[in-house]
């Protein structure tokens, strides 16, 4: 499942090579090569067959339906406009576009590798500052037509000029494209900047038909599907209900070592739910065939009463998550002048009572999330020393001075829901940052109250922040959920129309150019950008670069350290909770390799249909 290096949550993951500063010496003509690593070297050689966590003989055939929440309102998932559906949205969770390929893409079970997709090879120069590759002649749009360097030059620079601005934060520093011929082009990165990640954020860009948009209109939203050449084509579409894709028939690419025993399923459809307990029903009644199911109360309670799960056909399973596990928070928006004081969001977040939470709503399934690299060696474990506190030192006026000293842990509650001790450090704080409490109300010297909004496209969250809302109003705080329909929560957050919203950072095995979006002051104001608490802090913006820079896996772990640290202690964000596992439940209808990549779940990309155990549950 993981092939679309480009895409936020997906090039969190595959991110670029070691770079170097430009060189005055002559340089030797670069070799083509099957693939590349970013800080190491790859696992698989130029004449292997398929990677190790395939079959490759698996059978093609069958359907496999799941499920998403909410609507849908475009095929278009380049563009900030409209809601996209699955399958073809490179920012959601599923982390997917089936109808569209790239030069490159990663193997599941190695943390920083591409190897050739449309591209056969690729070439990179020893200064780094530009990465060539050679398409495959036998590389096909699904109308039977050549894919050219021209369709990767025009889907560069369309992406980079009018896509999401997301595309123009990761191609900042590649300058242009040269075609060397028919099937053979030159990215180029601007000098004097940091190179490593550029070659991987070109290999994993989706290459679009550049004909098919001379006659559509890229800056809007269609229901009518573009152009592709993925293993996939958009087979039905119900608009906002339901989406399926079917197998394209003699699919180009599909005796690739890199899809042998991949891409298995005859059809995949998304069925859209507003209701996630009716959508859980539906898995139970058999009109869902997998769930990944992310409510701790629904695993916990929902599932073994069920006669299906008793006597096996629907299967309840955990698997372990040996990715980053992300980082989900409360992000609070300082642009309101009500979070600029670092004291005032330190005392909001002291009142999250996760251990009640975790204990009573989660059925202590979770842990408490502590940095933005979690559940990886990237994150901070102790006080900073060394070659770490060598990067932190020249912002020490600049910095709080808790980021020297231990390492940021969320405070911690006794579980029992009396957070007395917490609520006098917060009080404590507020009347330092000039909030006192009158007539029960906490007003600043101006005699303004203390307003806060939670919003949320979701209404499970509603259980879990009303009482942090109850909390907040014990200390004079005026606090509120709202739940808002996906497409306006959308837009708010692409407006930073919000004071609190929930949100998951995805993290990668090697962090480093996409820190950029989510961290780095210049996108803290960026329409559509990440940045969503607006942080601006050029102690961040010099680790990000230092962390991009970063030439070997000792360097980056340092550089991770220092700004997960930094970022912790701004207090910016509230850390919710984390879980290294999948919890999974499907049909038994399915047969599946004997190993699972190691990064990733494998159930779309190398799963498959077993007839037999089909035939068995009256399934077709």
């Amino acid at each position: 499942m993981i092939r679309f290096g480009l895409i936020l949550v997906f090039l969190l993951a595959w991110q670029g090579v070691a770079g170097a500063k430009p060189q005055s010496q002559p340089q030797s003509q670069p070799q083509s090569q099957h693939g590349f690593a970013i800080l190491g070297s790859l696992k698989y050689g130029p004449d292997f067959k398929h990677f190790d966590y395939v079959n490759p003989d698996a059978p093609k055939g069958g359907r496999l339906r799941l499920w998403y929440n909410g609507n849908f309102d475009s095929l278009n998932p380049f563009i900030l406009k409209g809601r996209w559906a699955a399958g073809s949205n490179p920012f959601g969770v599923d982390g997917r576009l089936l109808t569209f390929e790239t030069l490159m893409t990663g193997s599941g079970d190695e943390p920083d590798s591409f190897y050739g997709l449309i591209a056969g090879g690729v070439e990179q120069p020893d200064d780094r500052q530009s990465i060539t590759f050679t398409l495959r002649p036998e590389a096909r749009w699904h109308d039977g037509t050549e894919i050219t360097a021209a369709d990767v030059a025009f889907s560069f620079k369309i992406l980079k000029t009018k896509g999401h601005p997301v595309f123009r934060v990761l191609f900042k520093d590649v300058t242009g494209t040269e075609e060397l011929g028919p099937r053979r082009i030159r990215f180029n990165f601007a000098k004097g900047v940091l190179t490593r990640d550029l070659p991987a954020t070109v290999a994993g860009m989706p290459i679009i038909s550049k004909a098919w948009y001379s006659e559509h209109d890229f800056t809007k939203t269609t229901m009518t599907p573009p152009l592709g050449s993925g293993p996939y084509r958009v087979d039905k579409v119900d608009p906002g209900r339901s989406i399926t894709y079917a197998l394209a028939e003699n699919h180009w690419g599909r005796n690739l070592a890199v899809y042998r025993g991949r891409n298995n399923f005859q059809r995949i459809t998304w069925d859209y739910y507003r209701d996630r307990d009716i959508a859980l029903e539906s898995l139970f009644a058999g009109k869902i065939d997998f769930r990944e199911d992310f409510t701790s109360r629904n695993w916990a309670t929902k599932y073994d009463n069920v006669p299906a799960v008793k006597d096996g056909r629907l299967i309840k399973e955990v698997l372990p998550d040996h990715n980053p596990s992300g980082f989900q928070a409360f992000f609070l928006n300082t642009r309101k002048a009500k979070f600029a004081d670092r004291r005032v969001r330190r005392a909001i977040g002291l009142v999250f009572d996760f251990e009640w939470t975790n204990k009573n709503l989660f059925y202590g399934l979770y842990r408490r999330t502590y940095s933005i690299f979690q559940n990886s060696d990237m994150e901070a474990m102790d006080a900073p020393k060394g070659p770490e506190l060598a990067l932190l030192e020249p912002w020490r006026k600049e910095l709080p001075g808790d980021v020297f000293g231990a390492v940021y842990r969320a405070p911690k509650t006794n579980g029992s829901g009396n957070i007395r001790r917490e609520l006098r450090a917060a009080k404590k704080l507020l009347k330092a940052a000039g909030w006192t409490v009158k007539n029960g109300k906490l007003v600043n010297g101006k005699g303004e109250g203390f307003q806060i909004e939670f919003i949320s496209y979701s209404k499970l969250f509603e259980r879990i922040i009303m009482p942090y809302v109850r909390n907040l109003e014990k200390l004079g705080i005026t606090a509120k959920f709202r739940l808002v329909e996906p497409a306006q929560y959308q837009r708010r957050l692409q407006d930073f129309d919000f004071d609190i919203t929930t949100f998951r950072n995805s993290s990668s095995l090697t962090p480093g150019l996409s820190l950029r979006n989510a961290w780095n002051s210049k996108t803290a104001d960026m329409t559509g950008g990440r940045n969503f608490t607006g942080l601006k802090s050029p102690a961040v913006d010099d680790l990000i670069g230092k962390i991009i820079a970063a030439k070997s896996r000792e360097e980056l772990r340092h550089a991770t350290h220092a700004l997960d640290r930094v970022i912790m202690w701004t207090h910016n964000l509230v850390p919710q909770w984390f879980k290294a596992a999948h919890t999974i439940a499907y049909w038994d209808l399915f047969g599946r390799p004997a190993i699972k990549p190691k990064y990733a779940r494998g159930v779309l990309d190398t799963w498959w249909w077993d007839p037999a155990k089909a035939a068995k549950l009256g399934r077709k």
